[in-house]
């Protein structure tokens, strides 16, 4: 099935690889910013994740290994955040950005001895017949494990946030600190959960770079997807959702991209590189236009620094 000389099966299914790690990283900061916390540092907790994971996988030869440690770079990246913003109580937004310019630069340093190296490859879930399914086979069932545990994470973290105790426990703390407090809910220790689990999701993503999506270690690899994560989760209004559209809709004009160099359209290469950030914010500002106006979709403490003497 083509279109233009472009396999749009083969597109659908790098489509969903190549959203995989901006949707971890999304989904991450989603649950980061119900509790009230504003991480501007996901770029640096993917980079990290993506340095941590590649090399842990190179040295043991075990890609699970490998995502296992990216997970932990996000998450200490990540913690590091929250001591600083939530503890010693800083400025958020100048600590985020702190956070990925001190990633970017300790992932360069610890990924000089890593370049040119090819990591273990992590296999696909085997589906027997399914796979060989007409259409069906090579969009659904030819991914490897990180692929469906980022769509099964989409489904998870929406119903944490709107069905569990613990969900409605954090999402008190993001609309009303004081408040969540003076019922009795440790606001920090809430809030330093959900940013050690949105720094492990940055991470897996930052790993699944590496691992799988390039697969190499390139400095700087990410390339702004961090940025793109934040964009998607205010943009998809801070519903699970939403980012799951958001995020692969970037993934298919990424995808999309790659084809149409692939296929040697007569298309500047700056161009095409640029399309999947310009195009993928200009519809999420479209598609936020559409919420109902005057409707506050952001957490009303998003940002604010808690304090339990005031």
């Amino acid at each position: 099935m083509t279109l233009g000389g472009i396999d749009l099966i083969a597109l659908t299914a790098t489509l969903m690889v190549s959203s995989t790690p901006v949707l971890l990283a999304a989904l991450g900061e989603l649950v980061v910013e119900k509790s009230g916390v504003l991480n501007l540092g996901v770029e640096g907790m993917m980079i990290m994740g993506a340095i941590g994971g590649f090399a842990a996988a190179v040295m043991t030869g075990s890609p699970a290994v490998g995502f296992a440690a990216g997970a932990l770079a996000g998450m200490g990246m990540a913690l590091l955040f929250g001591v600083i913003t939530q503890i010693l109580l800083a400025n958020q937004v100048a600590t985020g950005l702190a956070l990925t310019l001190f990633g970017l630069g300790l992932s360069a340093l610890f990924g000089k001895g890593f370049e040119g190296i090819r990591p273990p490859q992590t296999a696909r879930i085997d589906f027997g017949g399914l796979a060989d399914l007409p259409v069906l086979g090579p969009i659904l069932f030819s991914h490897d494990w990180v692929v469906y545990f980022s769509l099964f994470a989409v489904g998870a973290v929406g119903l944490f946030l709107s069905r569990s105790r613990a969900g409605l426990i954090l999402r008190a703390v993001g609309e009303n600190h004081d408040a969540a407090h003076a019922l009795g809910y440790r606001v920090v220790a809430v809030r330093l959960a959900a940013l050690a689990f949105g720094g492990a999701m940055a991470g897996l993503g930052g790993a699944y770079l590496s691992l799988v999506r390039v697969p190499q270690w390139t400095e700087g690899m990410t390339a702004g997807a961090g940025w793109i994560a934040l964009a998607i989760v205010v943009f998809a209004g801070w519903r699970a959702g939403g980012v799951l559209l958001g995020a692969y809709l970037f993934g298919g004009v990424t995808a999309l991209q790659l084809r149409l160099q692939a296929a040697e359209y007569a298309i500047p290469v700056q161009l095409l590189s640029m399309a999947p950030y310009l195009i993928t914010i200009i519809v999420l500002v479209a598609i936020s236009a559409l919420h109902a106006r005057g409707r506050q979709a952001a957490p009303a403490a998003l940002g604010r620094s808690f304090h339990a003497s005031r």
